[in-house]
């Protein structure tokens, strides 16, 4: 009989998933002062993956075949490209608080799309409120700020629809995951799909010409040390507490990272990178992440409401 982890161990594990992946939004923000985007991204995921990759063939974890390579490049390609890739970029134009606030509405937008595609039944009505409410909170935050003008504000629309295109990309790949050819261990799978994002991440970099007039002695050491911070920390720490919990945890416990990282991302970035916050940014952050809460709600009640077979092909999921 396996032993169960001890207190501490879940202690850990909920620090790293709530305070990394929440800093990661500042990190990007910090990597990025001297960094091109798509090449500082790129470079991260990509090294995070051969590191990953490597340290599950090394605990055993099998070799895969061409399907689980291609399942890892498609879901590479939406995650990471599109969804990763889309986050920082977007942090050239917008706080890295407000780019946080924004992504935390990808449950919405993975429970709408769940649904239409098939995927899922109807929404139940406590989950209708949710995404009512999150499309509420989004356009709160977007709407006043699209203009046809140039300027702060045009940089602010340009950030915001961004994340408005790679929010549902990441939703999109998340869905395609679920029933496609995966590796059998979860790390070497996560390693694939890093190594390819990653790879894809720094093609985008080259084909958007990055490196022109980029000077690799101009970079800062807050960039470079931010860098080092999202590999081993952000993508490893962070990513390898996510599976942990995942395996020893209630799901709806380890859900509650995509309501908690968006605050810690905005309480880190009024801190350490001088960002303010509106009263509208403040109604609307509230409204989202109070509506991926009652998405995330109802989905664990239609869980645990199911028959016991149904439930546990509902938890396998």
């Amino acid at each position: 009989m396996q032993k169960q982890p001890g207190k501490l161990a879940f202690v850990s594990a909920f620090a790293a998933l709530y305070v990394v992946w929440g800093s990661t939004y500042l990190g990007i923000r910090l990597a990025i002062e001297s960094i091109p985007p798509f090449l500082m991204a790129g470079t991260r995921y990509f090294t995070a993956g051969l590191i990953m990759y490597a340290v599950a063939r090394a605990q055993g974890a099998n070799p895969t075949g061409w399907r689980e390579w291609r399942t890892a490049l498609i879901v590479g390609a939406c995650l990471i490209l599109g969804g990763n890739g889309g986050v920082t970029m977007s942090e050239k134009y917008i706080d890295s608080g407000l780019a946080a606030l924004m992504v935390s509405s990808v449950p919405i937008y993975m429970t709408g799309l769940a649904w239409m595609s098939g995927h899922s039944p109807r929404p139940r009505p406590i989950a209708w409120i949710g995404l009512i409410g999150g499309i509420a909170g989004v356009a709160t935050l977007v709407l006043p700020e699209i203009h046809w003008t140039s300027g702060e504000s045009h940089k602010t629309q340009t950030g915001m629809l961004i994340l408005l295109c790679s929010s549902f990309i990441w939703s999109a790949g998340s869905l395609y995951s679920r029933g496609a050819k995966n590796a059998s261990s979860p790390f070497l799978g996560a390693g694939q799909q890093m190594i390819c994002g990653g790879a894809l991440l720094m093609l985008a970099g080259l084909a958007t010409r990055e490196l022109h007039g980029f000077d690799v002695h101009q970079m800062t050491w807050t960039s470079i040390n931010a860098w080092i911070y999202l590999v081993l920390v952000g993508a490893i720490v962070g990513f390898g507490a996510y599976i942990w919990l995942l395996r020893h945890c209630d799901p709806a416990k380890v859900s509650t990272y995509a309501f908690v990282n968006p605050i810690v991302a905005v309480i880190l970035g009024v801190l350490f990178a001088g960002e303010r916050l509106s009263s509208r940014v403040v109604f609307a952050g509230a409204l989202i992440i109070g509506s991926v809460a009652l998405v995330i709600l109802a989905d664990q009640i239609k869980i645990r409401s199911a028959p016991p077979a149904a439930a546990a092909v509902a938890e396998a999921d």
